[in-house]
């Protein structure tokens, strides 16, 4: 047995897991079709002062995974949030912590990250802090440990972004003209021209999004022709995929007269009312949905988060910061009726359905494949375990869920979600995962050994295969 915590057999328990591994997932390239990478970083191959600005601490950028646990040991903000310290001051504080993270995803992820980037094989502790600490600055000042390598070293051959309709996508234009081996394309998240519950906050953001777009936008219908300029645009930059931040699904009944009249009142500063917000997002949703069918785009939705719930913690750090949490909303009901309307029309794109409450795994999955309809293969997908379900119990949930109501097989696979330049050991874990679950259904019996080699193309399409065909990049 290796003395590695982090070895070759990291939770691959049978003989069949580490076959399914070793000559079938582990060298797969990578597609990471859903971060929150900031282009900027990229386009300007982001240097990183120390491991605390990569790791931590990165202005608005950071780890609210690791944020969340050091407060629960114990860590006061100021070592957090507060910038008060040093990096070393803080990145100590979380070396405390780590031991303290055994069984929550952080202890794998954070020893994975070390080995798999950095080569070191130590667990981090209060110890080893100081040593690894210095071993991981040394190497940051190397232009091997930039940004585009850092992206490079994992075979990383697609990232999708998460961008804003206004956004002029600059630095997109940036990366296209100086390439460095690994395709940058912007993914089209609408979400802030839904957002009409704070009226001030919406005015100027339509005001901004008028700009980008080459008009004004007085009414719904000129929204709509608005964010359509600019999907095409995106369009010309590569996007293939949306994405929507969502509490629940909209599918409410609406006039166009109620739509019109409900935006010309946000306009006006008036806030909606609960109602009015429902038809709203129904009829928003709905022409969303349908210009990414009509371009031939695949849609993301990912459901379920209650955020900003701390109001102490809003008001003196802002949104974003760790204090988001699962809804439990229903979401049945009206997210079947959503997509049946798209369906009825000929309007509904490839979609991939993501849940944040583990109770909707089924929900979601069975919503799905309810609306699978023979053009293409795995068109409605059930995405990877998402947020606080982007560990391993979570991963092998979504991995039942999927595998008894549909088709494994066909699964697009893992994806990052992530603002890290180190977080692509993910994708191992994932990979990691998927084996030994096949791995010990061999084992146990369940699939049969002589089915190997059909096992084996099955962890490649699913690690690399399907995503590469369901987005045609």
């Amino acid at each position: 047995m290796s003395k590695y915590f982090i070895n070759s057999d990291f939770m691959l328990r049978s003989e069949a897991a580490m076959e399914l591994y070793h000559h079938h997932a582990e060298h797969q390239p990578i597609i990471d079709y859903h971060c929150h990478l900031v282009p900027q970083q990229i386009a300007e191959n982001i240097q990183f002062r120390d491991i605390t600005q990569l790791w931590l601490v990165d202005g608005n950028y950071g780890d609210h995974y690791k944020w969340r646990a050091m407060r629960a040991n114990g860590v006061p903000e100021d070592y957090i949030t507060g910038g008060k310290h040093s990096s070393w001051e803080t990145f100590s504080k979380w070396a405390e912590t780590v031991p303290y993270t055994m069984r929550n995803p952080l202890y794998h992820w954070t020893h994975l990250e070390l080995s798999r980037v950095f080569g070191i094989n130590k667990l981090l502790c209060p110890a080893t802090a100081r040593e690894i600490f210095e071993e991981c600055n040394a190497k940051l000042a190397t232009p091997e440990f930039r940004g585009q390598a850092l992206i490079r070293k994992f075979g990383v051959e697609v990232v999708c972004t998460t961008d804003d309709p206004a956004d002029d996508l600059r630095y997109h234009k940036q990366i296209a003209e100086h390439p460095f081996g690994t395709k940058v394309i912007p993914a089209w998240r609408p979400d802030k021209a839904m957002a009409i519950e704070n009226p001030t906050t919406y005015k100027a953001y339509i005001d901004k999004l008028g700009e980008a777009a080459g008009m004004e936008i007085r009414s719904f219908s000129d929204l709509i022709d608005a964010l359509q300029k600019r999907h095409n645009f995106f369009a010309s930059m590569g996007c293939k995929l949306s994405d929507h931040g969502l509490e629940t699904f909209y599918a409410d009944d609406y006039t166009q007269a109620e739509v019109e009249a409900i935006y010309k009142k946000v306009l006006a500063g008036k806030a909606p009312s609960e109602e009015e917000l429902g038809k709203f997002r129904s009829a928003f949703l709905h022409d969303m949905a349908a210009m990414d069918a009509k371009a031939g785009w695949a849609q993301q939705f990912h459901v379920g988060a209650i955020r900003n719930n701390n109001s102490k913690m809003f008001g003196l750090i802002g949104p974003d910061t760790g204090y988001d949490a699962i809804h439990d909303l229903p979401m049945a009901a009206a997210g079947h009726r959503f997509f049946d309307r798209l369906a009825s029309e000929d309007a509904l794109a490839k979609t991939i359905l993501y849940c944040l409450n583990p109770k909707d795994n089924e929900v979601m999955m069975t919503m799905a494949y309810t609306f699978n309809d023979g053009s293409f293969p795995g068109k409605m997908q059930f995405g990877s375990g998402w947020w606080f379900l982007d560990q391993e119990i979570g991963m092998r949930r979504q991995i039942d869920a999927l595998s008894v109501l549909g088709l494994l097989s066909r699964f697009v696979g893992m994806l990052t979600d992530s603002r890290s330049f180190i977080s692509y050991p993910r994708h191992e874990y994932f990979r990691r995962i998927l084996c030994d679950v096949l791995g010990k259904d061999i084992k146990d019996g369940k699939l049969p050994v002589s089915e190997l080699n059909f096992l084996g193309k099955m962890v490649e399409d699913i690690s690399y295969n399907n995503a590469k065909n369901y987005f045609n990049f």
